[in-house]
């Protein structure tokens, strides 16, 4: 019972994908009836073809497991409907756009995903919108449900104290490790060269030319590239300071003259307005770094790791004062990595480390600071690296002394698996559900039909 509670939020990225197998298909009937919420035989179909693409057996007894699934969510989207649980709207078009830059990615393009979907990518928008929009719904009712569950230490101990000897986690290799990020910054003239090609662009769309043709050849940005530039709907909140300023002051139609933000230079053009949101597209030219700058960088570089080894400023404040990684820069430098059961932490197994990095901190010493080191990030961005060992704990048994914030992490889990197991009996409990006959073999199902108020 509390296995299927905590991978309940996780199963819904199945459930969405699921809508890629194509337009629904007549309904065969109703498999199931939750309150006031049907499930139709055309959906569980739909969410097993995908199960089937993802390269998985073919098991019809995985359709126990998608319709229990189904109906978690739709008494989570129930219970909210009555305690007046809601999401943004803006909030559902930043998942509807990342559903699709994914979906996009993984089948190689625009056109290919049409192809498979069997219309248009805008068209698919509008259909999975309102499933989207109950999954959101769902997840926000699920975090209410536990929002107040804590542990004490005396739990904790409790909770570790549970195991039995043979059975603790073995913990691998763990390092702490802090990193200042370096990218090489061009000159105005290095500039010029990117720069005289998005205006040239943007003298193309001026004269009559379609800007999304334009955004899918040539724009940089490859999660709106192949969207013809469309970002979706957004607030003030969402983008960079210097697209805000843009994206607000134009009216529907217009186009923004060249700009610049830390991403590169832009053109943009706003679709429609809805209060404060806006839809618009844009072209991104991200500026390419050159020998010259990379040779800048280096030697700041080597003056900030001369400063860290004759101790004349503390690593926290040098990662600070240059690091160009925002997520670290005010963490000390630090790294965080987060698995399935902690929150952030600053240990990460050696095995979750990016492969450049454990060869460098491998052979380093605690307390070490590494000598400027070449890197290139996923985007292609080239710059260096100073790396610093904070600490390396040996792989051993987990215990309480070196693992405390893990059992913790842990214990308060398992606490809110027991939270949501008691929610879910209650409410099974007191609502009318239906299960059709041909499910009656299905042990995942006999709770909630067992339950089930007749």
């Amino acid at each position: 019972m509390r296995k299927f509670l905590v991978i309940a939020s996780g199963f819904f990225c199945l459930f969405l994908n699921a809508q890629a197998q194509g337009p629904k298909k007549n309904i065969d009937k109703v498999v199931a009836v939750l309150g006031n919420n049907i499930i139709l035989l055309s959906d569980l179909n739909q969410q097993y073809a995908q199960y089937l693409n993802g390269g998985n057996p073919d098991d019809p007894k995985v359709k126990c497991f998608i319709l229990q699934q189904m109906l978690t969510q739709k008494l989570l989207k129930q219970q909210a409907e009555i305690d007046s649980v809601m999401v943004d709207e803006s909030q559902v078009d930043d998942e509807v756009d990342r559903r699709m830059r994914s979906m996009i990615s993984k089948a190689g393009g625009q056109e290919r995903l049409e192809t498979f979907l069997n219309r248009s990518v805008l068209q698919y928008k509008d259909e999975i919108r309102p499933d989207l929009r109950e999954q959101l719904i769902s997840n926000k009712m699920q975090q209410k449900i536990t929002e107040n569950v804590n542990v004490t230490p005396l739990e904790v101990k409790r909770y570790f104290e549970s195991y039995k000897k043979d059975s603790l986690p073995d913990i691998p290799t763990e390092f702490e490790i802090g990193e200042i990020v370096l990218h090489p910054k061009l000159t105005k003239a290095e500039k010029q060269k990117f720069y005289d090609k998005i205006d040239a662009l943007r003298l193309r769309v001026k004269s009559g030319e379609d800007f999304a043709f334009l955004a899918k050849s040539y724009s940089e940005d490859g999660g709106s590239a192949p969207d013809g530039g469309d970002l979706g709907f957004f607030d003030r909140q969402r983008m960079v300071k210097e697209f805000t300023a843009q994206a607000f002051k134009l009216k529907p139609g217009e186009l923004s003259p060249v700009f610049e933000s830390e991403h590169g230079f832009h053109i943009l053009q706003v679709i429609e307005r809805r209060g404060e949101q806006v839809n618009a597209r844009h072209i991104l030219v991200k500026p390419q770094t050159t020998p010259t700058s990379l040779e800048r960088i280096k030697l700041q570089a080597d003056t900030i790791y001369r400063n860290l080894i004759t101790k004349k400023i503390p690593f926290s404040a040098a990662a600070s004062l240059y690091s160009d990684n925002k997520e670290s820069q005010y963490n000390g430098g630090m790294l965080l990595y987060a698995d399935d059961v902690s929150q952030r932490t600053t240990f990460i197994p050696a095995d979750k480390l990016d492969p450049k990095v454990f060869l460098v901190v491998d052979t380093m010493k605690v307390g070490g600071i590494s000598s400027p080191v070449a890197f290139s990030d996923p985007d292609g961005k080239e710059g260096y690296k100073i790396l610093y060992l904070k600490s390396k704990i040996p792989p051993h048994k987990g215990n309480l002394d070196q693992d405390y914030a893990k059992f913790k992490e842990r214990a308060q889990q398992d606490k809110i698996n027991l939270k949501l197991s008691e929610w879910f009996e209650k409410r099974r409990e007191n609502t009318y559900i239906r299960i059709d006959g041909d499910y009656d073999d299905c042990d995942e199902l006999k709770i909630w039909s067992k339950n089930s108020k007749k």
